[in-house]
């Protein structure tokens, strides 16, 4: 087995056991959305199965799809050992319904229920994940893809989900790693896995025919892992970011960077000629291209000759006003080899050896975690631009739950977008229109990075 499933640190590498695995459906979901301890064959066949949490027994958890407009309904049913609770990422949704512990509603305890209903205004591509102890309850499986559908559907034959993670799991018995309390991981670059699958699988594939046009939702389900992908045989355009629509699709020329939490939706054609093969690939840790998702080619059908049509704007979709915008900063610190001499935890000042004996790693805004008073507090319907500067050696994914903003560069409003890319010693500016009421969580989608810190609040009033 430990030709395959190598060290902590590693990944299972090369491509050669891309035919073992079956492609995988997403099963419809049902009325209830059932938190429970399962057994799933998320190693390659011949491996141990491991035990993982899960939605109704499925790895990842059932597709919930709506169309825009809708409401969605879901009751969740905890059948864990432990309480848990529903974020739905991306949606901008009633406050109450956001599914964050200790904040927008209390925890679902083991054999309690909570019923999640809201109305879904944007079309896009999203996910729902537990928000208790997110690093080790979405690790352990607990996540699954949320898609909403435009009223009028683009012009492709076919529309597939691909939910990328990496697990890590016991070398021999194929079992989940339990130590989610190491330091390393805390203090450094986050959980990494190794073992890297797509819909729960490794060596994922899909069935395509040459010249098909496709709609590939990718959302990148891990930890830690910012993962760097590019195309063999296929010719694509990036037609949204984070849900939300581009007003003109952009070809994919370069490498696409997909950080945690983040999301991206793509229309493809397979342009492989016969005899060549098409594959998503993504750049690993030791600099080498190995295949995420393959593609079994068939038929052929005449190739378009159009790019595909901008997908049709969400609702609530302006730039902001940065003439009048509330001007706020944001200072990311600590980490190993960081910047953090002081902060503040649970309301006191702390030197940094006290807070890491709190299990503290991180500062946002000189605070680590949570705090009774908000980084922010806003009027509803006010413009905000929000300088952050990752004063730390490692990249964060920050996350604002309620709303999305755009990346601010030379002056000009880039898309929208609910997660951004952080990168070590730079400064980045984001605006938002803070048009949705409630207490909204801004955090690092590193999830170890949030526990050990880096998670504050805002509150639009």
């Amino acid at each position: 087995m430990t030709d395959l499933l190598m060290s902590r640190r590693h990944f299972l590498a090369g491509t050669g056991a891309l035919g073992l695995m079956p492609c995988v459906s997403f099963a419809a979901s049902p009325a209830a959305l059932t938190a429970q301890i399962a057994h799933i064959q998320l190693a390659p066949d011949g491996y141990p199965v491991t035990e993982a949490y899960t939605y109704g027994s499925q790895f990842p958890g059932p597709m919930i799809r709506a169309k825009q407009g809708e409401r969605i309904a879901r009751e969740l049913v905890n059948d864990l050992p432990v309480p848990t609770s529903v974020h739905w990422h991306g949606i901008r949704i009633d406050n109450a319904m956001d599914g964050v512990a200790g904040l927008t509603q209390e925890a679902v305890l083991p054999k309690a229920r909570f019923t999640y209903d809201f109305a879904v205004p944007d079309a896009g591509t999203y996910w729902y994940h537990a928000h208790i102890n997110s690093m080790e309850q979405v690790a352990r499986g607990l996540y699954g893809p949320l898609i909403i559908d435009e009223v009028n559907a683009p012009d492709v034959d076919r529309d597939e989900v691909l939910m990328l993670d990496d697990w890590r799991l016991d070398p021999e018995t194929a079992q989940i790693d339990p130590d989610f309390d190491f330091p390393m991981d805390r203090s450094h670059a986050g959980r990494y896995g190794n073992l890297i699958g797509t819909n729960g699988r490794y060596g994922y594939r899909l069935s395509a025919r040459r010249g098909e046009r496709l709609r590939l939702r990718l959302i990148n389900a891990a930890n830690a892992r910012i993962f760097g992908l590019t195309f063999q045989g296929l010719t694509g355009w990036t037609v949204a970011l984070d849900g939300m629509p581009l007003a003109t699709p952009e070809p994919v020329d370069s490498e696409i960077v997909l950080a945690p939490a983040q999301r991206i939706d793509l229309i493809v054609d397979v342009t492989a000629a016969e005899g060549e093969e098409a594959m998503i690939l993504r750049f690993d840790d030791d600099e080498k291209w190995r295949a995420q998702v393959g593609f079994d080619l068939s038929g052929i059908k005449a190739i378009r000759d159009t790019a595909p049509a901008p997908l049709p704007p969400n609702p609530g979709m302006e730039t902001v006003n940065l003439a009048r915008a509330t001007q706020l900063e944001m200072r990311m610190e600590g980490g190993a080899m960081g910047n953090m001499p002081m902060g503040r935890m649970n309301g006191q000042m702390m030197g940094f050896r006290e807070m890491v004996s709190g299990g503290m790693y991180w500062t946002l805004a000189g605070v680590a975690g949570m705090d009774e008073t908000p980084f922010a507090r806003l009027s509803l319907g006010e413009h905000v631009r929000l300088k952050l500067t990752n004063d730390t050696i490692f990249p964060h994914a920050m996350h604002l739950h309620g709303q999305h903003f755009r990346e601010i560069s030379d002056g000009k409003q880039g898309p929208m977008r609910d997660t951004l890319l952080s990168l070590p010693a730079e400064t980045t500016e984001i605006a938002f229109v803070a048009n949705n009421p409630g207490k909204w969580l801004f955090h690092c989608h590193m999830l170890g990075h949030a526990a050990t810190g880096m998670t504050t609040w805002i509150e639009v009033a």
